[in-house]
């Protein structure tokens, strides 16, 4: 199910610099001490009058900006309002959400509600909370499909996935896509990760492995179109970020999968797990990557930069975040999965 697009257009954004510092200044009082799960957050801002009648005033301007340029006065007032609640209630902008949580898409709304006008920067800061991260991988990455099918939640599930994203629609060659990518999601959710990551990352030495390994996601439903065209990677960004899930899971990437030359893993934050997590996530989503061929390690998304005229380096750097980022070589993967 897709959330309703929080993104807010006004007809005049430099007008608006002096509320949108507000939102980055120190609020009246002290952050709390660690990100307050999202959902939790809202519920006890809805025990105050006052900060629910803020909230929900938020969620009007997120509706209506959704489907129509704000004007500049009513930009001013919902943003007004959103420096109110935030520097009484600041849990709201600290909280974060879980991946896979049954309500992970409740948490999002609010997580981006409350961010109702989200800069650059903002939109590549990840809305997961990775302070609980679970470290475990599969030590045995060959064994990994075997042990998918002893698993019977993972045997059930990657079924259930091969079988949604290989059904063609009624009267038409084509899969259906959402439903594709929907029960993509449902596996890498509900199954434990030494088990699904195994799955998916398995390494190999062999042409026959890389293949299997590049078809396990079924990439002709998932990841490419039926028609073989590839569009602009920054439209099929600009698309995701209409969507709360979507944008949250691509930011958490770009947070958590920047390269380093300066680590061992390749990674900024020198630890390509949480890369590794992050970049599942994308999978059953428009930004779905996967495998290039089965001889490498490589990975992309199903885009291309053509038509970028004066964006031409924009593209660029988001599509090298994914054919040439160190921290998702084939080393990183395996020390994830070994690790």
């Amino acid at each position: 199910m897709l959330i309703v697009p929080h993104t807010v257009r006004v007809s005049n954004p430099s007008q608006l610099t002096l509320k949108r510092a507000s939102l980055v200044s120190p609020p009246a009082f002290p952050f709390p001490p660690a990100p307050a799960d999202c959902v939790e957050a809202q519920r006890v801002c809805s025990v105050d009058p006052q900060c629910e009648a803020l909230y929900r005033g938020l969620e009007l301007c997120a509706a209506d900006a959704a489907v129509a340029t704000l004007g500049e006065q009513v930009a001013s007032e919902c943003l007004e309002r959103q420096d109110t609640l935030l520097s009484k209630h600041p849990a709201l902008l600290v909280c974060k959400c879980q991946r896979g949580f049954r309500k992970e898409e409740q948490c999002l709304r609010v997580y981006w509600t409350v961010r109702l006008l989200p800069s650059e920067d903002e939109l590549e800061v990840s809305p997961y909370d990775d302070t609980q991260m679970d470290s475990r991988m599969a030590s045995l990455c060959l064994k990994a499909a075997q042990d998918c099918g002893l698993y019977e939640k993972c045997g059930s599930l990657r079924s259930e996935y091969v079988l949604a994203c290989t059904k063609r629609m009624p009267g038409t060659s084509r899969c259906n896509q959402h439903k594709c990518h929907r029960a993509l999601r449902r596996f890498l959710e509900r199954v434990p990760e030494e088990y699904s990551l195994g799955v998916l990352f398995c390494p190999c030495t062999n042409t026959l492995c890389g293949e299997r390994r590049r078809k396990t996601i079924v990439p002709s439903c998932s990841y490419q179109e039926m028609d073989g065209l590839q569009p602009n990677c920054l439209h099929q960004q600009s698309f995701c970020r209409r969507d709360d899930l979507c944008r949250s899971r691509l930011a958490d990437f770009l947070q958590n999968c920047q390269p380093s030359s300066m680590t061992a893993s390749g990674c900024l934050k020198d630890s390509p797990g949480l890369c590794l997590r992050a970049y599942a996530g994308l999978i059953g989503t428009i930004m779905t990557p996967n495998y290039i061929s089965n001889s490498s390690a490589d990975v992309s998304l199903w885009c291309n930069c053509e038509g970028s005229g004066n964006q031409w380096q924009d593209c660029l750097r988001l599509h090298h975040m994914f054919t040439h980022n160190t921290c998702l070589r084939e080393y990183s993967l395996h020390i994830s999965l070994s690790g």
